[in-house]
């Protein structure tokens, strides 16, 4: 029950993307996720163009996700979250200077979750860290999915 519950939760779509659109949705996310030292910056062109509910979902989350991780465990000074469109795709890039992957480090529930989501779309996320100097995370996700 508890793992529908969830489930459940995870596939609700944040009314802060209805209320703020995709860009001001991650950038007020990022604000609260903020602590002493860590910098988070967010690029993004003024308009990403017609994306589906459906990749703003998961491109909200997996920004999240990603941030939270680093926040968590990277000891990072300053994280740049950027979007950007890529023909159909829309690409997403979390970098931090932080510590990086320890080179047998088991993969965490929120990669996990990260790469899920992407996975849903016929999507990617791929994971490049280098120990001891910062992990890089990149999504692609396609603008359509279904019915817009």
């Amino acid at each position: 029950s508890v793992d529908d519950v969830r489930r459940l939760i995870d596939s609700l779509r944040p009314a802060a993307l209805d209320e703020l659109g995709l860009i001001a949705a991650i950038r007020e996310g990022t604000a609260d996720l903020q602590r002493a030292g860590l910098h988070i910056s967010v690029e993004a062109p003024a308009d990403l163009g017609a994306i589906s509910a459906a990749t703003e979902t998961a491109a909200y989350r997996i920004v999240m996700e990603g941030v939270t991780n680093v926040v968590r465990h990277a000891r990072a000074s300053h994280c740049r979250v950027s979007l950007a469109v890529d023909g159909d795709d829309l690409r997403i890039e979390i970098a931090d200077d932080g510590a990086g992957i320890a080179p047998q480090a088991p993969v965490g529930v929120g990669l996990n979750s990260m790469q899920e989501r992407a996975s849903e779309l016929d999507g990617t996320l791929t994971v490049g860290a280098r120990f001891g100097i910062g992990t890089t995370v990149v999504a692609r996700l396609p603008r359509q999915v279904g019915a817009a």
